[in-house]
C-alpha cells in the first residue's frame, strides 16, 4: 500500500489536479468567479492554499484556530493573511448563539454563560434552549468570549469549491476523499480513455440546473411545506434527460410523501406530471384510494397498452382484477404460473439471532453438494465479469472523471442501445466456450476494482469455478439479456442461495423464507423467469421446531 502521507501536501496536490481537469475540459462553462479563482489559487504561498484546502475539506464553514493546527503549513495566522486579503476568509465573524454552541466545550459554555445559567446543568441542547430569549443576536467571537485566547476564522469560498467538486464528479455524492482512499488503495477504478470531450456538463445550464435541484431537494428533506417546493421545481424544466430524470426522482418522492400524508389529490397531481418509473401505478393507486375507481381503469387500460417495465405490469395485473370487482365488471381467468417447487424445514431456533438464509445454508450443505450465500452477487458478477469490456467502454459520457464505479449512463433508457455490438460480442462468447476464459480472466486480471456488477468479497475462486461447471452456458446467456433489459430493476431478486452437485453437472437456486416473510415482488419476477425457462429453483420455507421466536 503505497503511503501517501511521504508527501504532507497530498490533498493540496489532489485539490490542484482538479482545478487543472476542470480547466482543461469545462473552462467554457465557468463563471467569472470560477475563473477568477482558479487563475488566482496556484499564485498564493503554499501554506495558505494548504490552509485553504484543509478548510475547505472539513466540515462546516466555522474554524477555531486552535483546531487548524498542521505542521506542514506552520503559522496559521501568517498562512491566513494572504486569504484574508482576497475576502476568501473572515476575520472574526458574526455568530449567532447557535453557532457559537456548535463551537464551544461543555466548560467553556459554563464558562462565559455561568451568570445567566444560574447553576443549571444539562446536556448543551438543554442549555441553548435556556440562553435563546436572553441572547437573540449576533455577536462576533472575540465579543461572546473574550478570554477564549482563540480567533475564529470563517471560509467563505466553500460554495465556489462545491460547485467545483460538482464539474469534477458530476454528483455530490462524491467528495474529496475519494483520492485519499484511491492513492491508498482502499478503492481501485478501471482505468479508461478520457478525451477532452468527455464531460458530465455540457452547457452552464446544466450545471445551473442541477444546483437548482439539488436545493430543492435538500429543502424537501429538511421538511419544507411540499407545496413551496413543487412551485420552485415548477420553474425548472432541465433542458438535458439525465437532470429530468434526476427532476423525476424528486417528484416522486414527493408523491410519496404526500401520498403517505393522506393528500390524494396532491399526490395525484405529482404523480400525474412524473415520468419516473412507478410514478403511473402510483397515480392508478391514488385514484383508488380517493374512490374514482372509474378514472384508475381508465388509467390501467392506458398503461396496460405499454407497460414500462416488467415491475409495472406485475403491479397492473395485481391491481386490475380488484378494480373489475369494484366497478362489477366480469372476472377474468387468471394465467396460471409456472410450478415452482416447495421446500419445508422445520429447524431448531438458534441460540443466536441471525440470518436465516445462514441457518439454511449450513443445514442444506453436503460436501458433495455445496450450498453457497450468492443472492444478487453470483449471477450478476459473472454477468460483470463476462461483459467487462461493454460495460466499461469509453461511450461519451459515460466516463469523465477517474473515480467512476461504473458507466454514468448505467441507468439511462439506451445504455445496452449504445453498446449493443459490445454485448452482443460478449454473449456470443456463451455461444462457444470462450466465455468461461473471459470471465475467469476478468476475475484474475479486474480483482478488486469497483464494478457496478462484481463484489468481490462475495466471491471465490472455488466458487467462480463451480458455477462456470454447473450452471449452463444457455441458463447464463438467458440472465444476462434479462439483467440487460433493465438493469436498474433485475440486479435484484435473484434466490439466496445456490446448491452445486459437480459431480453431476447441475445446481439449483433456493429463495428462503422464515417465518412470517413472503416473496417480494422482484423476487416473485426471477423466480417465475427461471421458473418458465426450466431453470432449477426452489422456495424454501422454514420454520422453528419450538414454534414463533
Amino acid at each position: 500500500m503505497p503511503n501517501i502521507l511521504e508527501n504532507p501536501f497530498y490533498y493540496l496536490e489532489n485539490f490542484h489536479r482538479v482545478l487543472e481537469w476542470i480547466v482543461e475540459r469545462y473552462s467554457d462553462l465557468l463563471s467569472e468567479e470560477e475563473s477568477t479563482f482558479i487563475a488566482r489559487f496556484p499564485l498564493l504561498p503554499q501554506a495558505s492554499r494548504a490552509l485553504f484546502v484543509r478548510m475547505v475539506m472539513r466540515k462546516g464553514s466555522l474554524f477555531r484556530a486552535s483546531k487548524l493546527v498542521y505542521p506542514e503549513i506552520g503559522d496559521t495566522h501568517a498562512a491566513a493573511a494572504p486569504l484574508l486579503a482576497l475576502g476568501w476568509l473572515e476575520n472574526d465573524p458574526l455568530l449567532t448563539l447557535e453557532q457559537l454552541f456548535e463551537l464551544l466545550h461543555m466548560p467553556e459554555i459554563g464558562a462565559i454563560f455561568r451568570p445567566s445559567l444560574r447553576g443549571k446543568s444539562g446536556p448543551k441542547a438543554a442549555q441553548l434552549e435556556a440562553l435563546r430569549l436572553e441572547f437573540p443576536g449576533q455577536f462576533r467571537f472575540s465579543a461572546w468570549y473574550e478570554a477564549s485566547g482563540d480567533h475564529l476564522y470563517q471560509i467563505l469560498g466553500k460554495p465556489l469549491c462545491e460547485r467545483l467538486r460538482l464539474i469534477f464528479f458530476g454528483n455530490f455524492r462524491q467528495d474529496w476523499s475519494e483520492f485519499v482512499l484511491s492513492d491508498l488503495g482502499v478503492y481501485k477504478y478501471e482505468k479508461v480513455e478520457f478525451s477532452p470531450a468527455s464531460r458530465g456538463f455540457h452547457q452552464r445550464r446544466d450545471i445551473d440546473d442541477y444546483l437548482a435541484l439539488q436545493r430543492c431537494r435538500e429543502r424537501f428533506l429538511d421538511n419544507a411545506p411540499a407545496a413551496e417546493v413543487l412551485r420552485e421545481l415548477a420553474d425548472s424544466a432541465p433542458d438535458n434527460d439525465w437532470l429530468a430524470s434526476r427532476r423525476d426522482k424528486l417528484l416522486f418522492q414527493i408523491g410519496q410523501h404526500l401520498e403517505k400524508s393522506g393528500a390524494c389529490d396532491a399526490a395525484f397531481a405529482v404523480y400525474a406530471d412524473c415520468r419516473y418509473p412507478g410514478a403511473r401505478v402510483r397515480a392508478i393507486r391514488v385514484l383508488e384510494k380517493s374512490g374514482r375507481e372509474a378514472d384508475a381503469f381508465e388509467r390501467l387500460g392506458s398503461a396496460w397498452l405499454a407497460p414500462e417495465n416488467e415491475a409495472e405490469r406485475q403491479q397492473l395485473l395485481r391491481i386490475a382484477p380488484r378494480l373489475r370487482r369494484k366497478l362489477g365488471h366480469a372476472r377474468l381467468a387468471a394465467t396460471a404460473a409456472a410450478a415452482v417447487p416447495r421446500l419445508d424445514l422445520s429447524l431448531p431456533m438458534p441460540a443466536e439471532p441471525g440470518p436465516v438464509e445462514h441457518l439454511v445454508c449450513a443445514h442444506l450443505t453436503r460436501a458433495d453438494a455445496p450450498v453457497y450465500y450468492v443472492e444478487n452477487t453470483l449471477i450478476n458478477a459473472l454477468f460483470g465479469l463476462l461483459c467487462w469490456s461493454a460495460i466499461f467502454k469509453a461511450v461519451p459520457g459515460a466516463f469523465f472523471h477517474p473515480f467512476h464505479r461504473g458507466p454514468a449512463d448505467l441507468h439511462c433508457a439506451d445504455f445496452q442501445r449504445r453498446r449493443a455490438r459490445d454485448f452482443e460480442a460478449c454473449l456470443a462468447q456463451l455461444d462457444t466456450q470462450q466465455y468461461r476464459a473471459t470471465i475467469l480472466d476478468n476475475y484474475a486480471a479486474k480483482a478488486g476494482i469497483e464494478s457496478p456488477f462484481v463484489h468481490w468479497d462475495m466471491l471465490d475462486g472455488q466458487l467462480m469455478c463451480l458455477a462456470l461447471d454447473c450452471i449452463p452456458a444457455a441458463h447464463l446467456k438467458k440472465w444476462c439479456e434479462r439483467i440487460l433489459l433493465d438493469i436498474k430493476a433485475n440486479r435484484s431478486g435473484f434466490p439466496d442461495l445456490i446448491q452445486f452437485w459437480p459431480a453431476e453437472k447441475r445446481y439449483n437456486m433456493i429463495e428462503v423464507k422464515g417465518p412470517g416473510d413472503r416473496l417480494q415482488d422482484s423476487q416473485k419476477r426471477w423466480i417465475d423467469f427461471c421458473a418458465s425457462h426450466d431453470m432449477p429453483v426452489t422456495v424454501c420455507y422454514l420454520q422453528w421446531l419450538e414454534g414463533k421466536p
